[in-house]
Formats: structure tokens, sequence, C-alpha cells
């Protein structure tokens, strides 16, 4: 076993491989850009070693920077993680030639299955069923246009060298092809330096089902069961689970074995993830599989599998590059396990990252973070690489945490999950935990009727609003109450109510929650609270508060005949983050006049919604343009985001080059109003 591994690496996968290391008794490094200096995976490492500055290029993807702070620690071995250098089978040979261990597997291995297009001739070679496409080398536009329409549409584009839902395209119409041929050039080459792409049939009712292998360097190679990774959004993973529910013995062996073919045909070596699109039968089973690719790494989604085999995975991929042979594996699953991820997203806004400071990151009570002693899994584990005053920056993924609940069966998993879902708490920014809850229990999910289409068909009530705007407002104003109390009790000369134990006038607020508004007046008459939603009659006001940490209040309120529990937690920009019952809402009190300027503006600008590069500019100065058109590409967080024009109008001047990096905020592109035809005769 390795004395010293360096971890080439950050975030929650870095913290993971480090508490594997602890547990092992071996030395962890970390390595951080400018960005991390203070990280959470820097302080759960032994050691640490700044790399360079905030951007990947130049910090987590620089192969020499990593290679030098290896060799200044004396760490023999390193672990690359996910992402960043973890499939760069050059890195792999820079770190063969240095003498340090590479945690994964060969190089060739990489390069075999690292492209797409020659993973898929291997595997028709070694009898792994496929998917019809195109996956040959030449690449112009009008063979790649012709090959398309000879599958037959609906099909799918995808880059030849990465994964992660990145440089992916579904296309329905011939009329469609080029642009989204383009856009999966431009998010391909960002991402991986290749904008080569493959071109496959789309596949009905798809399943998304992929199978954890392990192999050694003494000729064994083992498939530890299957994940269900169905429910995505733009081809990104958003729920997995393990087993895959729904399939028969023989289609579970069926995939293991192919999945093992795969790997053998490739000499691999370490933790490596076979993924298949299954075609679903519409009744929660499967007809049929084919193989997509191989991803030569761990996986976002191993606890899945951690918590139903009992395995430390990071161990075996540790021992294995040790030299040491595969441990038996288990014969059989147990019990099931589901995972979520947890990201600074708002849902509501597209799904556009959201950047900013962690004011408040409260987790489930009873979190437990146990694998590799072959015992009962943890009911609850949740994988994070970021702390509560954190900040989430615009250079990395967004993802906050991991949270993966295990149950003896599929139905007490969910449950499980779902109270974890409704006690995690996010201030500070936006997060998709509400919209995980709503996922989690929707009934086709529920039944195991899934397909990779399910969100987009469920989009309209994963996306409705949640916290009611009433219930917001009641938390709100009852949090507020609650801290001028206080205030007043060390200060009294700050009491709202003046010292005053007659009835006082009503004192009017107006709070917005979204693009909703609600008007609040309180009175007080001696020592008792009346408050009035809207136009409604004053009802009495009772409440209950309790410190919950960080400045956040957790509140048990009697309105009338209502009774709500909520959690508040104050942000810095003046508003609170109200929890009520597993939904969320930023809320804001509104001073002067909330609906700002009168019409008749004939000027609006386009502005970043979130940090980012301009990918492409879709639209020139003088161009007319329509509601909805396509205006501005921006890359942020490694994916591709379309800005699009609010109302009608002519571009009247375009204020940033493709390539530019700008700031959130910042002015994209000005517009004013189109001459009607009168306004032309007038002039």
């Amino acid at each position: 076993m390795f004395r010293k591994v360096l971890i080439a690496n950050r975030g929650e996968i870095a913290c993971r491989v480090a508490a594997s290391c602890r547990r092992l008794g071996v030395r962890s490094v970390a390595v951080y850009s400018d960005a991390d200096a203070g990280a959470a995976h820097v302080a759960a490492c032994d050691e640490a070693l700044p790399i360079g500055p905030a951007e990947a290029a130049h910090s987590y993807l620089d192969a020499q920077r990593i290679l030098r702070a290896a060799r200044d620690s004396g760490a023999e071995a390193i672990h690359p993680g996910y992402g960043f250098l973890s499939e760069n089978a050059d890195f792999a040979r820079a770190c063969a030639d240095a003498g340090i261990a590479f945690i994964g597997p060969p190089p060739a291995a990489i390069d075999a299955m690292g492209l797409k297009a020659e993973s898929k001739r291997l595997m028709h070679a070694a009898g792994v069923p496929l998917v019809p496409g195109y996956h040959d080398a030449a690449q112009d536009d009008a063979l790649l246009a012709e090959a398309a329409a000879h599958i037959g549409w609906p099909v799918l584009i995808k880059a030849s060298a990465g994964g992660g839902g990145k440089g992916m395209r579904a296309v329905h119409a011939a009329a469609d092809f080029a642009a989204a041929l383009a856009s999966c050039r431009r998010e391909a080459a960002a991402a991986f330096g290749n904008d080569a792409v493959l071109i496959e049939k789309l596949v009905a009712n798809p399943r998304h089902i992929e199978i954890q292998v392990f192999a050694d360097s003494h000729g064994r190679a083992v498939a530890l069961f299957e994940r269900d990774c169905s429910l995505q959004r733009r081809h990104q993973k958003v729920v997995e689970e393990a087993p895959a529910p729904g399939l028969t013995p023989a289609q579970r062996a069926a995939l293991s074995e192919a999945a093992v073919a795969a790997a053998q045909a490739v000499g691999y070596v370490g933790a490596g993830t076979v993924e298949f699109i299954a075609e679903g039968d519409g009744a929660g089973g499967i007809r049929g599989f084919y193989f997509m690719e191989m991803n030569t790494r761990l996986q976002v989604e191993h606890p899945v599998t951690e918590m139903i085999t009992g395995l430390d995975l990071v161990e075996w991929q540790l021992r294995v590059a040790a030299g040491e042979p595969l441990p038996d594996a288990p014969q059989a699953p147990h019990g099931h396990a589901v995972e979520v991820r947890l990201y600074a997203e708002n849902p509501r806004n597209g799904f556009l990252p959201a950047t900013g400071v962690l004011s408040r990151f409260a987790l489930p009570e009873h979190v437990a973070f146990r694998v590799g002693d072959g015992a009962q899994p943890a009911a609850l584990r949740v994988d994070s690489g970021v702390r509560e005053g954190d900040r989430i920056s615009p250079y990395y993924d967004p993802m906050i945490a991991k949270l993966i609940a295990w149950g003896p069966d599929r139905a007490q998993a969910l449950a499980r999950l779902r109270a974890a879902l409704r006690d995690t708490r996010v201030a500070g920014l936006e997060c998709n935990a509400e919209f995980l809850g709503r996922l989690l229990d929707e009934d086709e999910f529920g039944a195991a009727r899934m397909d990779t289409g399910l969100i987009a068909r469920a989009q309209e009530r994963l996306l409705a609003p949640g916290l009611l705007p009433a219930a917001a407002a009641l938390a709100a104003s009852c949090a507020l109450l609650e801290r001028e109390q206080r205030a007043a009790d060390t200060d009294p000369w700050s009491r709202p109510d003046a010292w005053s134990n007659g009835r006082l006038p009503a004192r009017q607020l107006r709070w917005g929650l979204g693009g909703d508004e609600v008007e609040v007046a309180l009175t007080r008459a001696g020592g008792d609270w009346m408050l009035a939603l809207g136009n409604g009659a004053p009802q009495p006001l009772r409440w209950h508060a309790a410190d919950s940490g960080a400045g956040e209040l957790r509140l048990r309120i009697a309105h009338g005949d209502t009774t709500l529990r909520a959690h508040v937690a104050d942000d810095a920009a003046g508003g609170c983050t109200v929890f009520v019952g597993g939904a969320q809402g930023v809320v804001r009190l509104h001073l002067g006049d909330v609906h700002g300027a009168s019409g008749g503006t004939t000027q609006a600008r386009l502005s970043a919604p979130m940090p980012g590069r301009v990918a492409a500019l879709l639209a020139a100065p003088g161009d007319a343009v329509k509601a909805g058109q396509a205006l501005v590409v921006l890359e942020a967080m490694k994916m591709e985001h379309t800005l699009h024009a609010a109302d009608d109008g002519v571009i009247d001047a375009v204020l940033v080059t493709v390539g530019e990096q700008i700031a959130e905020g910042a002015a994209l592109l000005r517009m004013r109003e189109a001459e009607t035809e009168a306004d032309g005769a007038a002039a």
C-alpha cells in the first residue's frame, strides 16, 4: 500500500478520497488553486500545496503543476478523482514517466475508451451490442448531416471525446441539425479540447443503466451490480439508484457479462463504469440494451454502489494501483440506495448556476458515513466539499453535496431520502433542493416507470411555484418581529411599538417572493399581535422561536386557524430565506415604489445572469429580432447557456466579443423598439 497519495482534484471527491486514505493510514496531499485556499478539501488532507490561479486550465488541468506538487510532497501516487485530468491518457503517461503511480487504468485503455467512435468499434469486435449510428473519423458537416438522415430522425449528436452531457444534443428534424452540431462542437471543444462528434439513433423510452466494473493487474475483472441513472436533465444525471429496478435476473446477468467483456477488451485495470442505453417497455422493465460508453474513472454516483455492497471503492482503487489482487466481490446486493445531487442553481430560471456565499448550510441530523467494513450501511450519507460560510465560485462545478439514502428496499430508501431533503436547508444562493424533493414524489418515478425524458415531461409540475406567498410573508413577519423584540430586550429604545401599552396604528409591510407580493398589516394591543394578510381580516398572531444556528430561527406559528412550522435564515442582502414543509423561497421586504419606473422605455439591455465566457453571438447591430429569439450563448460552469430576447426589437449595439470573460450583470447588448410603419411615416 502507498504511504502518501496526492489528490489531483477538489471539492467533494477530494474529501471523499481523503477519508479513505485516513481510514487506511495513508497520508493525503491536497492541491488548491487561488480560489480554493480555504476550501474544505484542503482542510481534509494532511498536507496541501498551491498550484496556481483560479482558472482550472492554469491549475487543476495543468499536468506539470500537478506533477511538480507530487514530487515536492514526496507522494508515491496520484488519485485524479473524476473530471479534470482523470481521463487524460497523456497525464497517465506523464505520471509513469515521473515514476509516480496513476490511480486509474493504463493509458492505452483510456485512449481506447476516451474516444467514443473508437470505443464503439472495439465493442463491436467484442460482441457488445451497439446502437445504430455513425462512428467514423470523417467529420465534414455535410457528411454528418447525410449520415444523420440515413440513420433516421430523431438522432443524438454526442461529443466523441467526453461525457457528462457536454457536447450532446437531440435533433428531431433535418432543419435543426446544423445549429445543434455547431453548439455541440463548441461545447465539446471547450470541455475536452476536441470537437469531433458521433451520431446515434435516439432510442425510444430510454433508460440509462450502468455497471460498476473493477479489474486488477492479475487478469481478473468483476462487475459490482448495476445503477439506474435515468433521471437526467440536459443529459446530466440528477438522481441515481442501485440496483436498477425492474430488471429480470437474466437481464442483470447479461448486462454484467457485457460490461466485463468491454473492460477485458481494452486490458482495463482499476475502477470503471460501462454505460448502457436500454429501451424501456413502458411498464418499468426493459426490452434490450446497447453500449454507450465507458467512463475510465470513479463515477460521481459511486456511493450508491458502496451502500449496497458495503465496499470502499476508493480503497479498492488504491490496492489495485499498488499491485494487489482484487478481493472477493459480493454475490448479491444488500438493500437499495438512492442518491441526489444538490446543486447551486435556479431551477425556475432555466437551471442557471448560482454563485455566492453559503450563509446557511444545514444538513439532516443523524448523518453517517460508513463504507468498507461490510456492515449494514448507514441510513443516510452526505458527501460534500463545502461548508457553511464557503463561497460557490463561477470557476468550478456548482455541486453543493450528494445526499445518499439506504433502505432494505426501494420504498424505504426513497422515504428516507425525501425526509433528508426536507431537513436540508441552503441559504445565501439558489439551490435545487425543492426541485429534487418534487422529483422523488413523481408518480412515475415512485412506480419505477421512469426514462430519461421524465423530467422534461413533468417540468410544469416540478417547477411550479412552491412556497406559498402567504406562508412566506407570515414566517418572514414573525422572524422580523422576533428579531426586533430581541433587539428591544437589549436596547429598549429600539422597540417598534414605542413603549405603548395601548392600540397602535397598523404597521404596513410589503413582502416580495419572486414575482409575487403580499401586503401585511400588523397591529398590537397590549401584548397581543394581530396580523392581516392582503385584504383579509386581522387574525391573532402567536409564535415561538428558537435559534438553529448561523442566524437561523426555528418558528412555530399560529395565525387564526392556520398553524405552520418554518425556518427563517437571514441573508447578507437584507432579505431572508424561508423554509416551510420542503419548500423554500427568498423573501424581501419591499420599500418605496415596488412597481418601478413607468412604461414607455424605448431601450433595454440584455445582461449576463451569471459570470462566464461569451461562446457565441447570434445577432448583430441592426438586426430585427423577435421575442424568444436566441441572441447570446454563454459558457459557464462547463455548460452552454443560451440567452433569448424578451421582446421584439432591433439590436442597437453589441457590447461584448466572442471569447470575452464577463461578470454577472454585465451588459451584453442593447436593444430598441422596432419602428412601426406609423413611426416611419412620421419621420
